[in-house]
């Protein structure tokens, strides 16, 4: 059995008289410790299917099986143990407290979990131990990312989703953080998924999954996952 089984998901917003497709009948599979990207234009219902993967949304119909466990099938409050005990988010736009300081920002997902990591190792590891007291404002877009990822990773989560994590940031800063969460997979063992418009990204992904018009319209795996630090695009 894989680690995350997708199975006849769909997911539909009413508009009016009109409901909505967001996710059509999407199946797939992710092994543990994998880089994937899910792919696609803007409305492809890439979000949606990261918010449900993460818990902070419900299909209505289909199965997400994460570690033997039917999410699809949790009460509010499951879900909220699930968010808090196994998920990491990042988001395109960073999403601190502007009067916490850097270590202070993640040393609140650390004091949620168990098996927290230290705030001040993880920040070092993203290349900010020079920037532990420094508030949000202080910092580039770049830095501030680097404290949203920390922020995630410090929780120790088994699956680390990633909205446009690298939307707003310049080039190479983006390869920055690609390298981060590309780490966090080869070494860590955490299940890393991001969404992304930008298929120039795709060579350094294990798995590519291809939205389009709310379904899965390609699945396959990388065979030579490229390395993000030999990625020109």
């Amino acid at each position: 059995m894989a680690y995350i089984e997708v199975k006849n998901l769909s997911k539909g917003f009413q508009v009016g008289e009109t409901k909505i497709m967001a996710n059509q009948d999407l199946n797939f599979e992710i092994e543990k410790g994998e880089l994937v990207m899910i792919l696609g234009a803007s409305g492809a219902g890439k979000s949606t299917l990261l918010n449900i993967l993460g818990g902070m949304d419900t299909c209505d119909t289909g199965q997400v099986i994460i570690d033997g466990q039917d999410i699809a099938q949790y009460n509010s409050r499951q879900r909220t143990d699930y968010r808090r005990d196994d998920v990491g988010f990042v988001f395109q736009f960073y999403n601190l407290v502007g009067n916490l300081t850097a270590k202070e920002n993640v040393e609140l997902a650390s004091e949620i979990v168990k098996d927290a990591l230290d705030p001040e190792e993880t920040l070092k590891e993203v290349g900010l131990g020079h920037r532990l007291n420094n508030f949000p404002a202080q910092l580039s877009g770049g830095e501030q990312q680097r404290v949203s990822i920390a922020r995630a990773v410090a929780k120790n989560p088994k699956i680390l989703l990633c909205d446009e994590p690298t939307g707003a940031l310049d080039y190479e800063t983006g390869k920055q953080v690609l390298k981060i969460l590309q780490d966090m997979a080869r070494e860590k063992g955490a299940t890393v998924i991001i969404v992304t418009h930008n298929s120039a990204l795709v060579p350094i992904a294990d798995r590519v999954i291809h939205m389009r018009d709310a379904k899965v319209k390609d699945h396959y795996l990388n065979q030579e996952p490229q390395d993000i630090a030999t990625l020109e695009y």
